[in-house]
């Protein structure tokens, strides 16, 4: 089975993502760790996307995370739809013990307050940057 976790930043990707692993025994995979490298700076895209192709060619997996062909790859895509105002909410819970530091899935040298005002546009804005399969 192949299971990509999507949805606004802050939604709950990675603590949904988690739980199916444990329930259903497949691994799971963050693209967090692919899309970003130390000191906010982006993967190159072809990086990537050779990064989410070894990802995507495991016989199953979960990855959360936003990509146009981890969600094609999918046997079931699940999009969770919280509201704009949980979302910032949680986003900033699980951001407050890590506050000047990366919290775990991410790069070193990747505490998100750095990226706060790019973090609140991606919430506000989602899901109208979610592309339909």
């Amino acid at each position: 089975m192949k299971i990509n976790i999507t949805g606004s930043a802050g939604a709950g990707k990675t603590t949904y993502a988690k739980y199916l692993s444990r329930e259903l025994d497949i691994p799971v995979y963050h693209l967090d760790s692919i899309v970003w490298q130390p000191h906010w700076k982006k993967t190159p895209q072809g990086q990537r996307q050779q990064l989410e192709l070894e990802l995507t060619s495991q016989p199953q997996w979960i990855i959360d995370g936003v990509s146009d062909h981890i969600r094609k790859e999918a046997d079931l895509v699940v999009v969770l739809t919280t509201s704009r105002l949980r979302c910032m909410l949680q986003a900033f819970r699980r951001n407050l013990p890590y506050l000047f530091r990366s919290r775990p899935g991410l790069p070193d040298h990747c505490p998100e307050i750095l990226i706060l005002p790019t973090l609140i546009r991606m919430i506000m804005s989602y899901p109208n940057t979610l592309k339909r399969v």
